[in-house]
């Protein structure tokens, strides 16, 4: 009979359990599971969220309280594929906070968002945002509650690095670290990737910045009315621009400009 590796972890108001019978998935779950956050062997009483990693003949099942949710080839691609069921689960269940398609660092002690949907290249510009000296929030997203501070999602960032296959990638591989706990909203950017282009960006007006908030949340407003509210909080004293970039480096020396500006 196989052995059953498992570990828990509480993370945003969620009790998880994670198990599995391949022992090089296990050490890689363990690694890449909201990797700040502690760890126990033993149950969380009650676990609200049970992940389980299969393994049949050639292939990884992943599900999500006994309801396959992905298959996978090998073994990263069966944690990617955990993390991103972990994604859609966790925030579903959130309760006293808002989430928001943002890639989210901390500079100067204060959050930079930057709105996107996926592939939309949040991971790779807070990269480089990290490779400077930034504090890593969030590459997908950015949790913000009652009072407009951002909380971090403390899960890897999901880089290609130019590979058609996503890889975790933990904030210390960039000398940088995962943010301890939330912080205001300094900046938001909503940048418009071109190739080849040149900085663009233009200052906007905070009811814009709302909108796009809005328009990048995977929560419907119709169930959540208060959530306005909270943006228009968020808001208050954010430097908020609009418009279109190049290159990531580029791109980055040039956020850094406008943020060193007003630090």
């Amino acid at each position: 009979m196989s052995s059953i590796f498992a570990f828990s972890v509480r993370a945003l108001d969620c009790n998880i359990r994670v198990e599995t019978a391949c022992r090089d998935a296990y050490d890689m779950l363990v690694r890449y599971i909201f990797p700040p956050l502690p760890k126990s062997d033993s149950p969380l009483d009650p676990p609200q969220i049970l992940v389980c990693v299969k393994k049949l003949q050639e292939r990884f099942q992943i599900s999500v309280d006994g309801a396959e949710v992905a298959t996978a080839c090998d073994v990263m691609d069966a944690v990617l594929a955990s993390i991103k069921a972990l994604d859609d689960v966790v925030i579903k269940r959130l309760s006293n906070l808002y989430a928001v398609h943002a890639g989210a660092v901390v500079l100067g002690g204060r959050a930079l968002l930057i709105p996107g949907s996926s592939h939309a290249g949040k991971s790779s510009m807070v990269a480089e945002l990290l490779r400077r000296g930034a504090i890593y929030l969030s590459d997908e997203y950015a949790l913000i509650d009652e009072h407009g501070l951002v909380h971090p999602y403390p899960r890897p960032m999901l880089l290609r690095n130019g590979k058609p296959r996503q890889s975790p990638t933990l904030p210390e591989e960039f000398n940088a670290c995962f943010a301890g706990g939330p912080v205001p909203i300094g900046w938001i950017l909503n940048l418009e990737y071109e190739a080849g282009s040149v900085w663009s960006v233009q200052k906007v007006p905070q009811g814009e910045a709302v909108l796009i908030l809005l328009k990048n949340t995977p929560h419907a407003l119709a169930e959540s009315p208060a959530m306005t509210t909270t943006f228009l909080q968020a808001v208050t004293k954010a430097g908020c621009y609009s418009g279109r970039r190049g290159d990531v480096i580029p791109a980055a020396d040039q956020i850094l400009k406008l943020v060193g500006a007003a630090i």
